[in-house]
């Protein structure tokens, strides 16, 4: 007997064998689970490249080294993003900043010793018990000689900007990128300013006055107070809200979904800072009296001027001085126009501003200026604060300590 061509000795196949064998239908494997990736894809590119993100002064150094590591876009599709950009944008966020003399490979430097809550609460209350004790002293000094009084309202105003300077210097309202444009201090300043002698000095315009250096200023005393007592509710509220972000974009799988989460809590925080405003204001022209429109006014401002800080806070400073200098610029139009109106041959100018002022009262241009770019900032903020990079870490290290 032969041995089939191919086979070894002994391994003789019956003819029916092999016709079952060939007949027989090819085994098919069971069909394997599919592997699911990670709930949060992002973590692994963290860990990947932790010296960049640490190191990055923003973003987009971040997605300049991700693309020099072969990162494309169509990379960033697998970790749930549209672009490297959005992705650097987010790793930007989540991973600290390390100390600008760190070592290379320590990792982020330990966040910095901050100051007590005793402390920060203190200072947020502070402009508030410096305007009482300017209203009291000015009331205190008799009105002959003027000129007491005068310096006795300049010194309070003094001291007054320097407990509000103090007050968004410390806590929750300091800035963590810098202090943005020098310019922001003048148009929060001229806000604040009309919102305390804007009126008089409209209401002095539009009667042909004011009869200078005779003429002494009328303040409006209860939305002072309540403007200087609502830096405490600022800074809560601005804590609150950037407690929140930080959760929520720890949480969050994509930048879609961090969006959708951040709208409510933006608009949640300035209705709650509206409501302790409006809480102030009550309370203050209830103790001094008050016109409701000059009330409604400083509603607006103060509304204004958080939203400001708000977006100072989370990076956007000059977003924020463009809202105050465009209410700013709005309630210097009204008295320029009464004051070129009597100008010869131009006298229609004025006809407007004079038709609110004297329809509505001279509080109308300031509540007018306010609402306007308070609402527009708010819509800046429900498109901007929604970005990953608005909630990232502050910075952390040695220099941030001594800070003013």
């Amino acid at each position: 007997m032969t041995t089939p061509e191919g086979g070894t000795p002994g391994a003789v196949e019956a003819p029916g064998e092999a016709r079952a064998d060939r007949a027989a239908p090819p085994r098919q494997d069971a069909p394997r689970p599919l592997r699911r990736g990670p709930a949060d894809p992002v973590r692994t590119l963290m860990h990947r490249h932790q010296e960049l993100c640490a190191r990055a002064v923003d973003a987009l150094e971040i997605a300049a080294g991700l693309e020099a590591h072969g990162v494309t876009d169509r990379t960033a599709a697998r970790f749930r993003h549209r672009d490297v950009f959005s992705l650097a944008e987010e790793l930007y966020a989540r991973v600290p900043r390390a100390a600008p003399d760190a070592a290379p490979g320590a990792g982020p430097a330990p966040a910095p010793a901050r100051r007590s809550r005793t402390v920060c609460a203190a200072l947020q209350l502070l402009p508030g018990a410096v305007c009482v004790a300017a209203v009291a002293a000015v009331a205190s000094v008799p009105t002959e000689p003027p000129a007491v009084r005068t310096a006795v309202g300049a010194s309070g105003l003094a001291l007054l900007a320097l407990a509000v300077r103090l007050g968004v210097r410390s806590g929750p309202l300091r800035p963590r990128h810098g202090t943005g444009p020098r310019t922001a201090v003048l148009w929060t300043g001229w806000t604040a300013g009309y919102a305390v002698y804007g009126d008089w000095l409209l209401g002095q315009l539009l009667a042909g006055g004011p009869d200078l250096p005779h003429a002494a200023p009328q303040a409006a005393v209860a939305p002072a107070l309540a403007l200087a007592f609502a830096l405490a509710p600022a800074a809560v509220c601005a804590h609150w809200f950037t407690v929140r972000g930080r959760r929520v974009l720890a949480a969050s799988r994509g930048l879609g979904e961090l969006a959708a989460r951040v709208r409510p809590l933006l608009l949640a925080v300035t209705l709650l800072f509206l409501g302790a405003l409006v809480a102030l204001l009550l309370g203050t022209r209830a103790v001094l009296g008050g016109d409701p429109l000059t009330s409604g006014a400083a509603a607006a401002l103060g509304v204004l001027l958080f939203l400001a800080r708000l977006l100072a806070v989370h990076g956007f400073p000059e977003a924020a001085t463009a809202g105050l200098a465009s209410a700013a610029v709005l309630e210097a139009l009204a008295p320029a126009l009464v004051l070129i109106a009597r100008l010869p041959g131009v006298p229609p100018l004025g006809a407007p501003v004079e038709a609110l002022a004297t329809t509505a009262g001279p509080a109308v241009v300031p509540a007018v200026a306010c609402t306007a770019a308070a609402l527009g900032l708010l819509v800046h903020g429900l498109r901007v604060l929604t970005g990953a990079s608005a909630h990232g870490p502050a910075p952390s290290g040695p220099a941030e300590e001594h800070r003013p």
